[in-house]
């Protein structure tokens, strides 16, 4: 069984490992995973060949990793958004600006994601899921509050997530914005009030 040397969990460990993660997530971007190398991302991260495999077994798995990473580093910045809303739609438009400014400093974000379908379907789907999870967790203590209506919330999760994802795709990265213009953000609090509200009667 392979074992990671303890020195790679030391602080400089650490630094190289994120040296590297941060080298690959440029090179996949510019490249793409099949043209990407470990040549090329050790010569970015400015490390030997030797140490890159002393963090990871094959370019496949940075790769992996750095899907994880930057789902990490996405929900977390969504989460942030979020917390500040009063409202559940005030909440999804805030966790979509913060999407928003992520994917404008890491466009390969969408790269890397659309990769995985068929590099790592595995990691793509892990991507997702996260997401998901965390979407489904405050729709449900939304509905159970009665603050939005009776929907399914995994299916609004979903629908929800496809929102986010293509008005950025739009907006941020094929413009190269840093945020998706105010009136498109008033347009899409409009659509979601519209989805999440609760049926006039306070029924389903």
């Amino acid at each position: 069984m392979t074992t990671t040397p303890p020195r790679t969990h030391t602080e400089r460990g650490l630094r190289t490992r994120g040296k590297l993660l941060a080298a690959a997530e440029e090179v996949f971007l510019a490249h793409g995973f099949h043209d990407a190398s470990v040549v090329k991302i050790t010569e970015r991260a400015g490390v030997s060949q030797g140490t890159f495999y002393l963090y990871f077994a094959s370019k496949q798995r940075l790769f992996d990793e750095l899907v994880t990473d930057l789902n990490r580093r996405v929900r977390h910045a969504m989460s942030d958004g979020a917390a500040r809303g009063r409202t559940r739609v005030e909440s999804e438009l805030l966790g979509f600006e913060a999407f928003f400014r992520f994917t404008a400093d890491h466009p390969a974000l969408y790269r890397v994601i659309r990769q995985a379908e068929l590099v790592s379907p595995e990691a793509q789907h892990l991507h997702y899921s996260r997401i998901l999870d965390g979407y489904v967790q405050a729709l449900t203590a939304a509905r159970e509050a009665g603050e939005i209506g009776d929907l399914d919330p995994e299916v609004t999760a979903w629908a929800l997530m496809g929102i986010g994802e293509i008005i950025g795709m739009r907006w941020v990265l094929w413009e190269g914005r840093r945020q998706v213009p105010p009136e498109v953000i008033a347009e899409v609090g409009r659509l979601i009030g519209r989805l999440l509200a609760p049926a006039p009667d306070g029924g389903a």
